[in-house]
């Protein structure tokens, strides 16, 4: 076994990823660790392992902003097969039911989708990293074990269907909110048409504003590929601090809140990211990161 790197603390910021078919995402930041000479490399948003598409891979200080990567809407495109289920709802899984279900028409599938657009309640899949009583519900499944899933809110913004080349085949993009299983949707369709279905070739094409034109191959990831910490909190409001505001923002300091909720991206007068500031107090914020240097005290 190869030795994993040790820290660089030069190499900070954020990859875009576009993942391969088969590796997970733990894998992908394993890999990512020795292309980029870091320990300090950590992902937003977990791709199942036979998805592919965008991926974000934070190194350096910017693993500490990933967790404001994770409201972001992420969209999808996938293939619907309809007409036999599967153990896993795509096409990893073992089939389980067929259905003849070759009279239904675009049209139809377009019209019974609209119910599955909007917030929405949906039952994670057994074949997930879901957690229950401790126990990831992907680990209950391969011992056999099917337990009671609760229906978590998630928000699908839009859901568009158009025919694909195959028959029985239907070419689906979503974009929806975090926690939505796009497995799940293929499945619900598949009920809402009178018989199953389940998904192939899922791919993601964007999370934000970062899509896969931007994507780099696995193998090409390197710290010249890197963006800059700023880029991964980039959809926050941003405000700007003078000199003294950097100082005291370099000693971590309660500050008065900016206008609007926050969090805020605060950057000095060269543009750099200095912290993310969030809601303390009536009028108040405090850091939850910060990325500066501290400043020498008095």
């Amino acid at each position: 076994m190869g030795r994993t790197p040790r820290a660089d603390p030069d190499v900070n910021g954020l990859a875009v990823v576009d993942k391969p078919s088969g590796w997970t995402s733990h894998d992908v930041v394993a890999r990512c660790r020795r292309l980029l000479g870091t320990r300090k490399v950590g992902h937003s948003g977990t791709l199942d392992p036979g998805a592919t598409g965008v991926l974000l891979v934070g190194a350096g200080t910017a693993t500490r902003l990933l967790r404001f990567l994770g409201d972001l809407p992420k969209t999808y495109v996938g293939e619907v097969v309809l007409g036999s289920t599967t153990t896993t709802l795509d096409d990893e899984g073992d089939v389980v039911a067929t259905f003849d279900m070759g009279g239904v028409s675009l049209a139809e599938a377009r019209v019974a989708s609209s119910s599955l657009v909007g917030e929405i309640r949906q039952v994670p899949p057994m074949v997930s990293a879901v957690q229950v009583g401790g126990r990831r519900l992907h680990e209950l499944a391969r011992a056999g074990i099917e337990i009671e899933r609760e229906a978590r809110p998630v928000t699908v913004h839009a859901l568009n269907l158009e025919a694909a080349d195959s028959p029985q085949v239907l070419r689906m993009t979503v974009t929806c909110s975090s926690g939505t299983y796009v497995r799940v949707l293929a499945a619900d369709l598949g009920v809402l048409l009178g018989g199953g279905a389940h998904l192939r070739r899922l791919r993601r094409t964007a999370i934000g504003p970062f899509d896969g034109a931007a994507a780099v191959a696995l193998d090409d990831v390197s710290p010249a590929c890197l963006l800059p910490p700023l880029a991964a909190v980039g959809h926050l409001p941003r405000v700007e601090v003078d000199e003294e505001g950097a100082a005291a923002v370099g000693h971590g300091k309660v500050l008065p809140a900016w206008e609007g909720s926050g969090p805020w991206a605060v950057t000095g007068a060269a543009g750099d990211l200095l912290a993310v500031y969030e809601p303390f107090r009536t009028g108040l914020a405090k850091p939850a990161v910060v990325t500066a240097a501290r400043a020498p005290g008095p």
